[in-house]
């Protein structure tokens, strides 16, 4: 199953394993139990701590469980976790054999304190680079707690019960048979949501904080670049932010950060706090700003955040980013994650087989075109204007495929359903005003980003677009609040302008604070 380089890699892992632990696989006569019988029996030979069973009698065939000799494990795999699964396969055996992760004792402590009982149902797909995070997470609660049951799923190999349980997005999340949530999680993320009395604490936490010099609200380049130069500064910094990375998290591949060939937003996304965490940055994860007060004579600016904590600082940089832009038609948040989707390479995989749909005809509608072409039977994609924006490369490539239709000069005018999940798209030809009916079971948003600024509004100059008004230096119209990123005006959102615009925020907040002081 492993090549020779994967498998050369995981032995040298696994020599790191101290307690022993048993595989214990669920197979019946099927080609995909042939190939996790496979899988198992390599890693079973890599070590003598690893003892592996084929006697499981789960009803998912194939899966195999992880159990600590000596202990009630409850981790289970019914996939083949390979693909962009292999690091997750990789920590659940080293984890199960006793190597501790790398995550902060208060969140371990916070897992093993969590009290009754919890059965997680995680679908993913191989294809997805989303759902590792999730799956990690979920993992290390099982692994940590035995009063925690966590089954990883993959959704291209239990198609059928994907299909009955209506999941089209992943990572999707049920607990105790009821759907949880669906999406990238981190650990944190998800004690969030099943620790009733986290939110409180934080908040506890957070008011109690002292004034910062500069506080950035957001965590992906921008935010990234802002902490970074203004802790080299030597002066207070801290970040807050609902996730960090931001939507660098949900790109791909990413082939323009000069000197860098090529990486993709997880790995970016990672380096990018790794890189923060060098400095004396108090960073302050899975926290959403929802107002700003700015300072007045005499006073400090204030960040409340969602939990009801107030931040106070001298200087403020915003870098909140920007989400997708929806279509804004009837059925669509109806239909969001049962059939609408915002992340083919996550769930594409989800429609194998299957008609979709893709909204827009830039870049990103045209890879993603072109993307699950390769996976779906036909793939329609749906252009408002009279041509396609795409790079010409990339349309030569479009209209090569033989089961991609293009249409331009039309509009989306409404998701169709059953109830339950999407069944159809209804459109109008621009020119003719002429109204069609297109079946199928999903759509791929691809239309652009909206910046998170809406908690600014009547506080800050924001433009038609809800943009963050900015000059040359990154000021806004609030005297000592600076703004960078996706969310301001500045043109061309790329990850390698934002970093820039970051620094210079920051730069430009430092000399306001030297400023401001000097009087």
């Amino acid at each position: 199953m492993l090549d020779q380089e994967l498998a050369t890699q995981l032995k040298a892992y696994l020599e790191r394993v101290t307690q022993p632990f048993e595989l214990v696989a669920s197979l019946d006569d099927s080609q995909s139990s042939a190939e996790l019988r496979g899988l198992l029996e390599q890693i079973q030979g890599m070590s003598d701590k690893i003892t592996l069973r084929t006697d499981g009698s789960d009803a998912r065939k194939p899966s195999f469980t992880l159990q600590r000799v000596g202990t009630s494990t409850q981790l289970r795999f019914a996939a083949i976790p390979l693909g962009h699964e292999f690091t997750s396969l990789v920590l659940a055996l080293l984890w199960t054999g006793g190597h501790p992760p790398k995550v902060e004792e208060d969140t371990l402590q916070q897992i093993r304190a969590l009290p009754g009982q919890y059965d997680f149902e995680c679908y993913m797909s191989l294809s997805c680079h989303s759902c590792p995070e999730t799956v990690q997470s979920l993992s290390l609660m099982a692994i940590q707690n035995p009063n925690i049951k966590v089954t990883i799923i993959d959704g291209a190999l239990y198609q059928k019960e994907v299909e009955e349980r209506q999941v089209m997005g992943v990572p999707t999340v049920y607990l105790n048979g009821e759907m949880l949530a669906n999406g990238r999680m981190t650990v944190e993320e998800l004690l969030a949501k099943v620790d009733s009395g986290a939110a409180a604490r934080d908040a506890e936490k957070l008011n109690a904080k002292e004034a910062f010099d500069v506080l950035v609200v957001g965590g992906g380049p921008a935010g990234a670049a802002a902490a970074i130069y203004a802790a080299r500064k030597g002066i207070r910094t801290g970040v807050v932010a609902e996730r960090f990375g931001g939507q660098v998290m949900d790109t791909l591949a990413i082939e323009n950060f000069i000197s860098v060939k090529a990486t993709d937003g997880p790995k970016l996304g990672a380096a990018l706090e790794e890189h923060v965490k060098d400095y004396d940055v108090d960073i302050m994860a899975l926290q959403r700003a929802s107002a700003l007060k700015p300072a007045t004579e005499g006073s400090l600016a204030e960040v409340t955040l969602e939990n009801g904590a107030v931040l106070k600082a001298k200087s403020v940089i915003l870098a909140t980013g920007a989400r997708w832009r929806e279509m804004n038609i009837p059925g669509e948040t109806e239909y969001k994650t049962k059939g609408v989707a915002f992340c083919p390479h996550c769930d594409g995989p989800l429609f194998k087989g299957k008609k979709v749909a893709v909204i827009g005809g830039g870049n990103s509608g045209v890879e993603a075109a072109i993307d699950l072409a390769g996976v779906v039977e036909h793939v329609t994609l749906f252009e408002f204007m009279p041509e396609l924006k795409a790079d010409a490369v990339l349309q030569k490539k479009l209209y090569s495929l033989p089961n991609v239709t293009v249409l331009k000069n039309v509009q989306t005018t409404e998701v169709v359903g059953d109830g339950q999940k999407v069944t159809a798209l209804r459109y109008k030809d621009r020119a003719t005003e002429e109204a069609h009916e297109l079946e199928l079971a999903g759509i791929f948003v691809q239309i652009g980003l909206l910046p998170n600024t809406d908690f600014l509004k009547g506080t800050i100059e924001l433009n038609r677009m809800g943009e963050i008004v900015v000059d040359a230096r990154g000021a806004t119209s609030v005297p000592g609040v600076f703004a960078a990123g996706d969310c301001t005006t500045v043109p061309y959102k790329q990850i390698i302008i934002a970093m820039g615009e970051g620094a210079k925020a920051s730069l430009s907040a430092f000399d306001h604070l030297i400023r401001s002081t000097a009087h």
